[in-house]
């Protein structure tokens, strides 16, 4: 069982980036949904994910019906959007024999509407102020989901920080 982040048509390189990066200290996998915004080789993404983008397993999709299709169990598709009722600590992402995928919309649109509509028993938010702000920053989003799934999945095989020893602290 994997975790997957999924993008749909990302256009911004850094968020792209810092996801990258959060899925490589997590190994979780990334799924690009064309189109995409930029080239994977835009300087911005690089600096974004650093020298760990080489540590990401990236995988690139079509179209959004072509990433449907590489999902055996579509009852583990999270669409995470603002617009959901679900809070996404609500579903229960223990480990199971299927991959979780969550499924994060164009930063300036989100995920088309008629899919959603379609798929609104699999939406997710994270509680925001809309009053304040129109969305959270994507990567941002991505990391605070992604987290709570491991935090329900016991951090599994993810290795815990050495401690510092005492004496350098001081």
């Amino acid at each position: 069982m994997t975790n997957h982040i999924a993008l749909f048509e990302p256009l911004f390189p850094a968020n792209t980036g810092n996801i990258a990066r959060t899925c490589a200290g997590t190994d979780t996998i990334l799924d690009l949904i064309k189109p995409l915004g930029f080239s994977v080789d835009d300087a911005h993404l690089k600096r974004a994910g650093l020298d760990y983008w080489d540590k990401v397993d990236v995988r690139y999709h079509e179209n959004l019906p072509a990433f449907l299709d590489t999902i055996s169990d579509l009852s583990q598709l999270y669409l995470v959007s603002k617009f959901a009722d679900q809070d996404y600590t609500e579903p229960d992402y223990q480990v199971n024999e299927h991959d979780h995928y969550f499924l994060f919309g164009k930063e300036t649109t989100g995920l088309p509407e008629p899919f959603m509509r379609q798929h609104a028993e699999k939406c997710i938010r994270i509680p925001q102020d809309d009053t304040h702000i129109r969305a959270l920053n994507l990567s941002n989003s991505a990391a605070i989901v992604i987290y709570e799934v491991l935090r329900q999945q016991q951090f599994l095989n993810l290795e815990r920080v050495h401690q510092y020893p005492h004496d350098k602290l001081k």
